[in-house]
């Protein structure tokens, strides 16, 4: 799947770290809710995601829109442990702003990370089973393999 005509899909790099704090920040405001207030980002579960980003392991994409370079959605991975092997799954972040979902642009995310990552056969999300982005990984080929009240770990045969 390609991004919407209108799109463009490129690698995080380094200097993404406020890219992905506004990401991030998206993912926990709600269109039934009052947005939190910002310094939710400064909390060790949130800033975990963000801090430091560009890492060796640190992989991941960002789509925006053509013309006005808006940043509509973003999907990355962090490994839990800085270095050394570790039988953890890297963590999952994927965000799509509301308004822009429904268009193709969660699954062209998706689709760039495992065209680009082949070997990627578990991500732990920290959504709960029924979160839309469960449904999504499932068209990926991920099935759920363990979760709790708050996350979930997907695996796939590679």
């Amino acid at each position: 799947m390609f991004p919407p005509a209108d799109c463009v899909t490129r690698p995080l790099t380094g200097d993404d770290e406020a890219v992905l704090r506004e990401m991030l920040y998206q993912a926990l405001s709600t269109p039934e809710g009052e947005a939190p207030s910002r310094e939710i980002m400064q909390r060790p579960e949130y800033a975990r995601y963000v801090e430091g980003w560009g890492r060796p392991a640190d992989k991941g994409y960002v789509i925006h829109d053509k013309e006005e370079r808006t940043i509509l959605g973003a999907v990355w991975l962090r490994s839990p442990v800085e270095c050394g092997p570790t039988e953890e799954p890297p963590e999952l972040a994927f965000v799509v702003r509301a308004g822009h979902r429904h268009r193709g642009i969660g699954a062209s995310l998706l689709t760039q990370l495992v065209r680009t990552n082949p070997k990627l056969s578990a991500a732990l999300l920290q959504v709960g089973a029924n979160n839309p982005a469960v449904r999504l990984f499932e068209r990926f080929g991920f099935e759920i393999a363990s979760q709790s009240a708050q996350s979930v770990v997907m695996r796939r045969a590679i």
